[in-house]
């Protein structure tokens, strides 16, 4: 397995990891003014159910109602050289658009000369026959502000107008700190790289706790897409992200109030339900083998996840 395969970024002369910048942005809208007009049957989302960024676009579409709306394909979590690969089994399948076998030919479609990494979430066009976008902050800006024509009744406002400023700002610091905070400590490849990741994520975690101890939500006091983001993060902390990142000056379940306020959302419609820790487990200890060369997948941990939250008292 070649190191390209298992890094999803280069390191930097400081042994820090340096995400790689998605380069496939066109957007979906509305009006069509973009070129890729928001309908009905035309658009194929693919994700894996391990990856964090993709995992926010899943749940963006299961609270809008969009499921019979933009179809999905899931790749296996099991990732080699050749990239994300469709195959049967358990929770993903064959590609059902275009016959593809690797998510590569997607990319390669789309762009001949296309070399950097095979990254999901991504959006492919029926119409067009190309790759829409796999920049995955846009993908659930896009399901929640233009396709609001599909969303069911009752949709939840994930993005509000009034809130967008404030929304836009958390997602920054928690993107920086914690979302790719735990990537930048789980790549570093220098100890001082590490030590300073790490310190960053966890004080960034400690300003959550106080912040989520007197509101039931990051923003607005009604859950939007910045609750996403975090979730999917908070998700994969104690299963993958302590021992594998190296994360473990404390655990998820050490936070009173972040860990009710996880809760509190997988045991909501649309979250739990789309939360693999087979394919996230599967994914990150079968695939990074530099930093589990054994590829041995850990049992544990055993926590609760339906346990009581309790946060019903915030509102």
């Amino acid at each position: 397995m070649s190191v390209s395969a298992q890094f999803p970024a280069e390191a930097g002369a400081d042994g820090s990891f340096v995400r790689q910048k998605y380069s496939i942005r066109d957007r979906i809208t509305a009006d069509g003014s973009s070129g890729f007009p928001a309908e009905a049957g035309r658009y194929h989302l693919y994700v894996s159910l391990a990856c964090p960024w993709a995992h926010r676009a899943i749940i963006v579409r299961e609270l809008l109602g969009l499921r019979d709306v933009i179809s999905m394909g899931v790749v296996d979590p099991i990732r080699d050289e050749r990239g994300w690969a469709f195959r049967p089994g358990e929770g993903h399948e064959p590609d059902g658009v275009c016959g593809f076998q690797f998510l590569s030919e997607a990319y390669l479609r789309t762009d001949p000369s296309f070399t950097g990494r095979y990254t999901v979430p991504c959006i492919w066009d029926r119409v067009t026959q190309r790759l829409v976008t796999n920049n995955y902050p846009d993908i659930t800006v896009d399901f929640e502000t233009q396709f609001t024509a599909f969303h069911r009744p009752g949709a939840p406002d994930l993005y509000p107008e009034h809130l967008r400023a404030e929304i836009d700002a958390v997602n920054d610091v928690v993107y920086r700190d914690v979302n790719n905070g735990v990537y930048r400590a789980g790549f570093a490849t220098s100890q001082e790289a590490y030590e300073a990741a790490v310190d960053a994520l966890f004080a960034r975690l400690d300003e959550l706790e106080a912040r989520l101890a007197t509101r039931r939500y990051l923003v607005g006091g009604q859950l939007t897409e910045a609750d996403i983001r975090l979730f999917t993060t908070l998700a994969r902390f104690d299963a993958v992200y302590v021992g594998h990142f190296k994360c473990n000056l404390r655990r998820l379940v050490d936070y009173p109030s972040l860990w009710a306020y996880a809760r509190d959302l997988y045991q909501r419609p649309g979250f739990g339900e789309t939360v693999s820790f087979d394919h996230i487990k599967r994914h990150y200890y079968m695939t990074h083998d530099q930093l589990n060369p054994t590829r041995i997948v850990p049992k544990g941990p055993i926590v609760d996840w339906n346990e009581p939250h309790g946060r019903e008292r915030l509102g």
